[in-house]
């Protein structure tokens, strides 16, 4: 890491503003605030030799889907790199903040078009390392969680267990292959033990459509 890398102010103002950019938003179907997650994507982006502008877009990757940032505030205050990043991480502009489209079919669309993007050569590795380390932290917290309180977790979602798994797996395969290394041996380490979790629900349904 070069000196211009090194961790400073502008980091710490990043976490301030996303910070203030999920106040009041928590983790689906749990009192955790939105926040935690954020911080763990920016860890594992600096753990797996991120520079501090790719820690800070993994601090906002979420703020344009779920928190109704425009981009161009994003380019304003950390500038044009950072904003790619977030940009190119982000699945869709939302209509309005605070107001989703739930749809399953949008869901898989988007989903679809996200691992083409990461598929595709042109994509710069700062945005695999910051999807990849964004897939990481999810698939630990549903991991968790399925040990803990059991396939019940997957009706947090706006998809069930089949689309989710699909999408953890096709994630897992694209960016080991993309961008090979600890980080995504782990996703993909990781998102094994979620699949094996999860199988026996495969005999009982899915708990989101009963």
């Amino acid at each position: 890491m070069s000196a211009d890398d090194d961790i400073g102010p502008r980091f710490a103002a990043a976490v301030e503003w996303a910070a203030s950019r999920h106040r009041g938003q928590t983790r689906k179907g749990t009192t955790t605030p939105y926040l935690a997650h954020p911080l763990a994507v920016a860890a594992l982006v600096l753990e797996h030799g991120g520079t501090e502008t790719e820690a800070i877009a993994a601090l906002l990757h979420d703020v344009v889907e779920d928190a109704g940032v425009k981009p161009k505030r994003i380019r304003k205050r950390f500038g044009a790199k950072v904003a790619r990043i977030v940009e190119d991480c982000t699945e869709r502009a939302p209509v309005r903040k605070g107001a989703p489209d739930r749809s399953a079919k949008t869901w898989s669309k988007r989903k679809r078009r996200m691992v083409r993007h990461l598929a595709d050569p042109d994509t710069a590795d700062a945005v695999l390392l910051v999807k990849a380390a964004d897939a990481l932290a999810n698939a630990r917290a549903i991991v968790a969680d399925l040990r803990r309180i059991g396939p019940e977790v997957w009706s947090r979602f706006h998809a069930g267990a089949v689309d989710q798994l699909w999408y953890f797996r096709s994630l897992a395969t694209v960016l080991s292959r993309r961008l090979p290394g600890a980080l995504t041996d782990e996703l993909r380490a990781t998102v094994g033990e979620m699949e094996r979790l999860a199988g026996w629900w495969f005999d009982v349904g899915d708990p989101q459509e009963s």
